[in-house]
């Protein structure tokens, strides 16, 4: 019962409290008035678009290359195709790059992780790129 008080406390009163105090003290700062409006955004240039795009196709391939190491055998290699593919083996072989494990003369890394790979790091060269490129154009028109 302690804890379920506890996990109250700390999930609802503690946020709900901490929420109040902020509030309390934005309004001491600014007073009641109305908050200022906020000034619209510049537009985002097409050079900072393309550098989003890299930078997002970068950290879904990690990702992606991560999920596909989980597959690799590390510590004891007979387990990676223990608990993959249910045989107790020693993997024939395994890569990182392309990623690949190999027991018993079938492939255990689902078939769209290597395809998932090039088509993340051929974007997020191209958009690299082309940021580049544009941000370099833009600085010569200038």
């Amino acid at each position: 019962m302690a804890t379920l008080i506890g996990i109250v406390i700390l999930a609802v009163a503690l946020p709900a409290w901490a929420g109040i105090t902020f509030v309390g003290l934005v309004r001491a700062r600014r007073g009641d008035e109305l908050p200022q409006p906020r000034l619209p955004r510049p537009r985002r240039s097409p050079a900072k678009k393309a550098a989003w795009i890299a930078g997002l196709a970068y950290l879904a391939g990690g990702v992606l290359h991560l999920y596909g190491l989980t597959y690799m055998p590390f510590l004891f290699p007979e387990d990676a195709c223990w608990f993959k593919a249910g045989m107790k083996v020693y993997p024939d072989s395994s890569g990182a790059l392309p990623v690949s494990l190999v027991c018993h003369g079938m492939e255990i890394v689902p078939w769209w992780v290597n395809p998932g790979l090039l088509v993340f790091a051929v974007t997020a060269v191209a958009a690299t790129v082309t940021s580049v490129f544009l941000a370099l154009r833009r600085l010569a028109a200038q």
